[in-house]
């Protein structure tokens, strides 16, 4: 019987298999230092657009987002102020703010929509993908008061704030604090495939990825 993995997950640094992957995926990372350029407003749009052809359960496309931008301060500081402390210390300096935000009940019927957070989820990954493609940088948050972003935003109680993102060309990683700077130059670390792909039964590696 295999053993349950799962809890104490070993991560492994990138691979040379990076090489079989589209280059979208293989510069996708975590940055949070940010240039002084500003978004262009097609630029942005389009990112956006991204999301409006993201798969969803029963086509529902429960998400919406609201977008602060630098050059209107004080929307920005609006979605500023939801984030956490640390958050706040490099997410100010970006030129765009997002909040994701998951409609948990289908139009239809009124009934719960248990793919909401996941289809925002995808959502997000097409807008981040679009992102690379453009030559932004995208780096979502956990790091925000849900609280707060629902009552500074009129946020309808059957609706949940899911993800912060800011939004911008990549800057220079060296006016970011020490630790901040560590984490940007450190490799990158993945579990491997055998960790989580199974076969036959739960904690199983499928021998075909060995």
């Amino acid at each position: 019987m295999p053993s349950n993995t799962l809890g104490t997950k070993s991560l492994i640094e990138e691979t040379s298999s990076q090489a079989d992957l589209h280059p979208l995926i293989t510069q996708r990372r975590t940055r949070r230092a940010f240039s002084a350029r500003l978004v262009e407003p097609d630029t942005l749009r389009i990112l956006l657009e991204a999301t409006r052809w993201t798969p969803s359960s029963m086509n529902e496309q429960p998400w919406s987002f609201i977008v602060a931008k630098r050059d209107k301060p004080t929307e920005f500081q609006r979605l500023l102020q939801c984030l956490l402390e640390f958050n706040v210390l490099w997410a100010q300096h970006a030129p765009v703010l997002m909040l994701a935000v998951a409609k948990l009940n289908f139009a239809g019927n009124g009934q719960p929509n248990r793919h909401a957070f996941y289809d925002v989820g995808q959502a997000m990954a097409a807008l981040t993908y679009q992102a690379i493609a453009s030559g932004l940088n995208v780096c979502q948050m956990a790091g925000f008061d849900v609280q707060k972003a629902r009552g500074v935003f009129s946020i309808p109680a059957n609706h949940e704030p899911v993800v912060a993102a800011a939004v911008g060309y990549q800057g220079d990683s060296g006016t970011l604090p020490e630790k901040l700077q560590l984490k940007e130059q450190a490799p990158r670390r993945r579990s491997s495939l055998e960790q989580f792909v199974f076969e036959n039964r739960w904690g199983q590696p499928a021998d075909w990825i060995k």
